[in-house]
């Protein structure tokens, strides 16, 4: 690379020029240009393969010649020209080659990406060199944009090299230019949000090792496998709530490019474009175009990179601190709520498919279980934090109750049950008015009963998880990870062993943290047993919280005042 060139990525970006200097060496650039090649080059002869080649048969079938189809037969037959060569159909063979090209590229590059981003970072930390980064004046954003865009860079060279191949194949297959642009800029998107996701994760999940670029790769890997199967056959991608995730896989993205090519969706192996102007988000049909398509998933990304951000500038400079704070919380569930239940409120003639409708909410209540079992860890402070909260509010004894609360809500060092209470609010505002105006007469009470019990057992886990951090014992993060884990998986397992189901035997599953899921079948009175069993466990668990607080408060104090150092946590 030029000299000059380097002096000047250096002088804009330092971080970025220690990357580029440690990986663009002449061996590093030479495999990379050759894996590119070859790969490239093996894709086309493997595609080739599939070519007819035999000139010696009359009536030879195959899917990309141009003659008629019989009634029972998915190959059209295949014509010969005036020098006896076959007529081939190169426009569909072209679709082929560029959606498998495009298909390589999104694993190749979210996949290995996130594995080089997370290895990285995580030898960084082995090494102690993170902390020296961290202790230069350069801004966050610049020192983990030089990572963003230096330790892939191989990889961006392999993707630049087959670019050329990608819009030739396009423009054979009919393709917009327009469209494969959009596609481009979808697919750097992606890279953006699931690169700034590897470099969070590898942030926080520094104790597990070397394990940890191994999890995060393999978990963006199932994430594609699982989305690109469902997205492959549009009707899997329609009327469920379900969507929003896959607005998350750029190949959602490939049906219109298909759909651009104009070829007849019965000689298309996957990416058919039918029905996806039934995908609507709150009655706006997202889905009826490729530029709402476009606009949307670029929203859907750009504000999911900007929360992840935040939290990365939290947890880069003071590691100590919580991911997220409370603030960020409350924009992040509004955002996320807002954007499932979009999705769930389908067109008004869709209003009385209650089988919809009980989809939609089971996938709500996994989804907000899964959301808020998050914002417990990302939230809930460590012991020393705690400690020094409630020091604070021990010595400051003569303050408001107002600002205890304006602490509790605010505070970043205050405990999380008052922010996990505030974030449940702002989803069941959300999901209230989505459930009344969906269900019919008779499911009204169930749907209405359901938040209200899938609120109180958060709660109930937001309590337990505070209290075993306030524990001395060591891997207190551990311990109440396994024991939310415990109660969330095992009960349901062992009802299941023992053949007890939701709709026959509602009570004990009531009891769980899939309540939701019995509550239809379910008396008004064991309902109700199980939502005062939830607040009497829930006052119990807050009175035992705030017995530990006023002691740790109380014996740090006097610590102080006798001259004795604090014990650490």
């Amino acid at each position: 690379m030029n000299l000059s060139l380097l002096d000047r990525i250096g002088d804009w970006n330092p971080q970025l020029f220690r990357e580029i200097k440690g990986r663009l060496r002449p061996r590093n650039l030479t495999i990379a240009v050759a894996v590119s090649l070859v790969g490239q080059l093996l894709l086309m002869m493997a595609l080739a393969s599939e070519l007819p080649f035999d000139i010696t048969v009359d009536e030879l079938l195959n899917r990309y010649c141009t003659g008629s189809r019989e009634p029972y037969s998915s190959s059209p037959q295949c014509l010969f020209d005036a020098v006896g060569s076959f007529v081939i159909n190169w426009q569909l063979w072209s679709l082929d080659a560029f959606i498998w090209l495009s298909v390589i590229g999104i694993f190749v590059l979210l996949v290995a990406g996130s594995y080089l981003l997370i290895s990285d970072l995580s030898r960084e930390q082995q090494r102690g060199t993170l902390n020296f980064i961290r202790l230069s004046p350069q801004s966050t954003q610049t020192i983990l944009g030089g990572k963003l865009l230096g330790v892939p860079i191989l990889l961006y060279v392999v993707a630049g090299l087959a670019v050329p191949l990608h819009l030739c194949l396009g423009l054979v297959a009919h393709i917009s230019l327009s469209l494969i642009f959009s596609f481009y800029c979808i697919f750097v998107a992606s890279c953006l949000f699931f690169y700034s996701a590897s470099l969070l994760i590898a942030l926080v999940s520094h104790k597990l090792g070397a394990f940890q670029a191994f999890l995060g790769s393999g978990g963006v890997l199932m994430f594609l496998l699982m989305t690109i199967n469902i997205i492959a056959d549009s009707h899997n991608i329609t009327e469920s709530s379900a969507d929003w995730l896959m607005l998350f896989s750029p190949s959602f993205f490939l049906h219109y490019l298909t759909a651009s090519s104009s070829i007849p969706s019965d000689l298309l192996r996957g990416f058919k474009p039918n029905d996806l102007n039934l995908l609507h988000w709150f009655y706006l049909p997202v889905g009826a175009s490729a530029w709402s398509a476009t606009s949307f998933m670029l929203l859907n990304y750009g504000f999911s990179t900007y929360l992840v951000w935040q939290a990365l500038k939290r947890c880069f400079h003071n590691p100590s601190s919580t991911i997220l704070s409370k603030r960020q919380s409350y924009q992040l569930t509004a955002f996320f709520t807002v954007m499932i239940v979009g999705f769930s409120w389908q067109r008004p003639e869709s209003n009385n498919d209650l089988e919809t409708f009980f989809f939609n909410f089971g996938f709500l209540g996994v989804f907000n279980l899964v959301l808020f079992i998050g914002l417990i860890a990302v939230l809930s402070p460590q012991r020393q934090a705690l400690q020094d909260w409630a020091r604070y509010r021990h010595q400051n004894s003569s303050s408001r109750k107002q600002d205890i609360w304006q602490d509790l809500i605010w505070g970043e060092k205050s405990p999380a049950i008052v922010a996990v209470g505030i974030n449940l609010a702002i989803s069941a505002a959300i999901l209230m008015p989505w459930a009344l105006f969906w269900a019919g007469s008779n499911y009204k009470r169930a749907a209405l009963l359901s938040l209200v019990l899938s609120i109180n057992v958060i709660l109930v886990y937001a309590g337990i998880t505070q209290l075993m951090l306030l524990m001395k014992a060591p891997k207190r993060g551990i311990w109440a990870a396994s024991t939310v884990g415990g109660l969330i998986i095992l009960p349901p397992i062992i009802l299941q062993v023992l053949s007890i189901e939701p709709d026959k035997q509602p009570i004990l599953w009531l009891f769980s943290a899939f309540g939701w899921a019995a509550v239809k079948d379910a008396s008004t009175t064991a309902v109700l047993m199980a939502v005062l069993s939830q607040w009497l466990g829930l006052t119990l668990l807050g009175l035992q919280l705030r017995r530990q607080l006023q002691k740790a408060g109380e014996s740090s104090t006097k610590s102080l005042l006798g001259g004795r150092t604090l014990p650490t946590a």
